[in-house]
């Protein structure tokens, strides 16, 4: 069977490190993304979210609008050596440095597209995992038809070869030398690519695809490739050793309801709302999720009963008995911001208590061993329920569209 990783054909790579990004999902709020922007114009963010550069901002533009000053953008960067081409390539990806976490290792590479599988009827050793924003798919399926590049890598886990993967890409990163470039993120891991081609990229190419490959950071990436009918789309691989879930909350703004009748909902559905004292933190896997609202903390412990492994996941039941039942919201509503875990607890209540929420709520992270075990099993995860560490970071290597 032919294997459905392949080599990055045209493939750009950082030489000053100082291209890469967070990814375009991974805030809270949109003037972070321009502040990044303007401290480093350089920054991959600015060609991801063109309409939040502070030229565009100032001449009102949509993202639609920005789209071709965000290939412009690409091409000058190109232009001035702040990446080089290669062909032919894989990436080796090693991630270190941060505060009490082991080295993480990664190989981009390009995956086949039809092998991305959302159900256990449909065949592909990608699994997807997560409802979507679609508006969010159609615009990075956009973005990709205008730069003719892929910026932003799918974060796939290796559940087979894993362990395999994880040592020969720790030997070889160790015996590579001096990587093709270095960026410091803001929590100051590095982030270190080399590329590699011959029997050593095949040999990665083999352990990346030996077994299923779950969606843990991309899902709307993965789901843009395939709207755009691209053959292939731009991933790294990573090994289940190399990352940990975050807790992943939850802001709602501008209460359907009173505090009193949602409390009053939430009784009438089984869940269990106690006062506790502050200050807010995250819950502990198998405590009560907690919710901060007017100044107050809360504990809510809800039902679980019977149903799937994803049936019983706080996310699920957040989604089923808070946002849909108690104050009939639907998940994808722009009321509700979803909030991953570089953001500590008191910057939610900060939310709150400025009175741009009214409400936050704290949830548990998700353990690896239920990701795998719902994925494995082909269910669908809660929208927005892993918050994955360390990320793959966008800009430090770009797939050229053949066509």
């Amino acid at each position: 069977m032919s294997r459905a990783a392949h080599p990055i054909k045209n493939a750009w790579l950082s030489t000053t490190g100082d291209t890469g990004a967070k990814n375009y999902d991974e805030f809270a709020d949109d003037a972070e993304i321009t502040d990044i922007i303007t401290a480093n114009p350089a920054s991959a963010l600015a060609v991801e979210m063109p309409h939040l550069t502070p030229e565009a901002l100032a001449a009102g533009l949509s993202f639609e609008q920005s789209l071709p000053q965000a290939a412009e953008r690409l091409a000058a960067l190109q232009a001035a050596g702040r990446y080089t081409g290669h062909d032919d390539v894989v990436v080796v990806y090693r991630i270190s440095g941060g505060a009490g976490e082991q080295p993480a290792y990664g190989v981009w590479c390009l995956v086949d597209t039809d092998q991305i599988s959302t159900t256990a009827d449909e065949p592909g050793l990608v699994i997807r995992n997560e409802d979507v924003f679609i508006e969010k798919v159609r615009q990075r399926a956009a973005l990709t038809a205008e730069l003719g590049h892929l910026l932003s890598p799918v974060l796939l886990m290796q559940t087979g070869s894993g362990e395999k993967l994880h040592a020969a890409l720790a030997e070889l990163s160790a015996t590579l030398g001096d990587p093709a470039a270095v960026d410091v993120d803001p929590a100051g891991r590095r982030h270190e690519i080399w590329p590699v081609t011959g029997p050593a990229a095949d040999a990665l190419l083999d352990l990346a695809t030996g077994g299923d490959l779950i969606v843990a950071d991309g899902n709307h990436r993965s789901l843009a490739a395939q709207i755009g009918e691209l053959p292939r789309f731009l991933a790294v691989v990573t090994t289940p050793e190399s990352v940990a879930i975050q807790p992943y909350h939850r802001l709602i703004a501008k209460l359907p309801v009173s505090l009193d009748d949602l409390f009053a909902a939430l009784h009438g559905a089984g869940v269990d709302v106690v006062e506790v004292e502050g200050p807010a933190a995250v819950p502990a896997v198998g405590d009560p999720v907690r919710l901060y609202a007017g100044g107050r903390h809360f504990d809510v412990t809800l039902p679980t009963g019977d149903g799937s492994v994803v049936d019983q996941l706080d996310h699920a039941l957040v989604e089923r008995l808070f946002l849909r039942g108690a104050l009939d919201l639907d998940p994808g509503d722009k009321r509700v911001t979803y909030v991953g875990g570089d953001y500590p607890p008191s910057w939610l209540v900060g939310e709150v208590d400025a009175g741009r929420a009214d409400v936050a709520v704290l949830i548990a992270p998700v353990t690896v061993e239920d990701f795998i075990a719902v994925n494995l099993d082909r269910l669908k995860m809660p929208r927005k329920s892993t918050w994955f560490t360390p990320k793959a970071r966008a800009g430090l290597v770009l797939a050229q569209l053949e066509n």
